[in-house]
């Protein structure tokens, strides 16, 4: 049987200097994205949009959230494989392309998660968990574009 989770955010636009939508380039694209009982995070567009190169924007979460979910299923089977992880560290890039008057899409995803085990012996197996990771990340499963992944294990020395 299925389970559904449900979840709810509340993005609230703070970027009106007074005059609102008047004119494209008289308002920022500041914004706020807020989940009850979390920390709020400031956000805009990225900065080839007119938005601030200080805040978190969408492009940037949609790969972030790629990445965590990965990470998180990783662990998750690693633990169950008895495969001991010190360290992950993930620095995924997207590329996203803009198409002739306006709008746009991901053409693509690729993580590149560096992971540190405790035991060389273990190493295959986990880069190998990577594949099976990349299959059940909800994130990457909603996507309409290739997430690819380059995984690279290494003895903790």
């Amino acid at each position: 049987m299925s389970k559904q989770h449900q979840y709810s955010t509340t993005v609230t636009w703070t970027g009106n200097k007074g005059t609102g939508t008047s004119r494209y380039d008289e308002y920022d694209r500041h914004h706020t994205f807020s989940v009850m009982g979390k920390v709020d995070i400031a956000c805009s567009s990225d900065t080839p949009f007119r938005g601030d190169g200080s805040r978190h924007n969408p492009e940037d979460m949609l790969v972030y959230s790629l990445s965590s979910c990965h990470m998180l299923w990783y662990l998750h089977l690693c633990a169950d494989a008895g495969v001991v992880v010190t360290d992950y560290e993930d620095n995924a890039k997207g590329t996203m392309v803009e198409v002739p008057g306006g709008g746009g899409h991901f053409a693509e995803v690729t993580l590149y998660p560096v992971v540190t085990v405790k035991d060389a012996s273990m190493i295959d197996k986990a880069n190998q968990l990577h594949d099976i990771a990349h299959q059940k990340c909800f994130i990457a499963n909603s996507c309409n574009f290739p997430v690819k992944h380059q995984p690279k294990a290494v003895e903790k020395g």
